[in-house]
């Protein structure tokens, strides 16, 4: 019983010992979380005034969000006498086995805040990457990005390759040019075809004026000589004016009896020399 008594005091005056650092511990902790919750707001609003993505403000605010809280615990219980060694080298353990388990994640994360950052594509432009991702961009995630590709099918393209590869965004700019390549036969007048084919493709009103469409002698073969026609649309109507462009070129060659090469082999029969 006097055992028990003893341990009964000593507790009380460890207790009372301790009270003036439980009683400013407890004032750091709700003056620790007055002040985040202040800090968090403003950097809401920087994120928001400096238009930084939605996806990657909200996340980094929950990982700001929850160092800070970690941290003012540790203070706290450092101010009443618990030791915190022992806890950072918990969670240093932690994080580097949660990191090694989740390197491909990590990576992708990485790639997300990247893409966020950067922006080297946006929301409803087409891209094609150099590892044969090709798409509308429907939606830019932290570790994942959808597209949409041309057969209607939905992609799923990891952050990590995608910010590491070539991207070939064709809806960064207001304008676009349309290539096509014509081969003609060795015996017709180049002149002519290249007038012929400039005027078809002038007369669509979607072909920009400025910069002007363009028909030159691209390379010579074996078989044919080819012509490059070059036009200008803007973004928005590249498709429609590059396929009526195409049906231009060959309306006016058949109109003025330009024929396109063939390509099936061609027999001469000599007929020998009459005795």
């Amino acid at each position: 019983m006097q055992n028990l008594q003893h341990l009964a005091d000593n507790f009380t005056l460890v207790i009372l010992d301790r009270l003036p650092a439980f009683f400013f511990a407890l004032i750091t902790l709700l003056a620790g979380i007055w002040i985040i919750k202040k800090f968090i707001k403003f950097l809401h609003r920087r994120f928001h005034k400096n238009s930084i993505d939605v996806s990657l403000s909200e996340f980094l605010l929950s990982i700001i969000n929850v160092v800070l809280y970690v941290l003012l615990i540790i203070s706290c219980a450092n101010m009443v006498g618990i030791g915190t060694s022992s806890f950072v080298a918990v969670l240093g353990a932690a994080g580097l086995a949660i990191g090694l388990a989740l390197q491909g994640s990590l990576s992708n994360f990485a790639g997300g805040v990247l893409i966020l950052l950067f922006k080297p594509f946006r929301v409803g432009h087409f891209i094609t990457s150099s590892n044969s991702v090709s798409g509308t961009v429907l939606k830019i995630d932290i570790l994942y990005t959808t597209l949409k590709a041309g057969n209607g099918t939905t992609i799923y393209a990891p952050n990590g390759p995608l910010a590491n590869a070539v991207i070939n965004n064709t809806s960064d700019n207001a304008t676009r040019q349309a290539e096509y390549k014509i081969n003609l036969s060795f015996d017709t007048n180049i002149d002519k075809a290249r007038k012929v084919i400039l005027a078809g493709i002038e007369k669509n009103e979607q072909v920009l004026k400025d910069p002007k469409p363009a028909v030159l002698v691209g390379s010579l073969s074996e078989t044919a000589i080819t012509l490059v026609v070059r036009a200008w649309a803007l973004n928005s109507e590249f498709w429609p004016v590059y396929h009526s462009n195409y049906q231009a070129i060959i309306e006016a060659l058949e109109a003025n009896d330009i024929n396109l090469p063939s390509t099936a082999p061609q027999v001469h029969v000599i007929a020998p020399p009459a005795n």
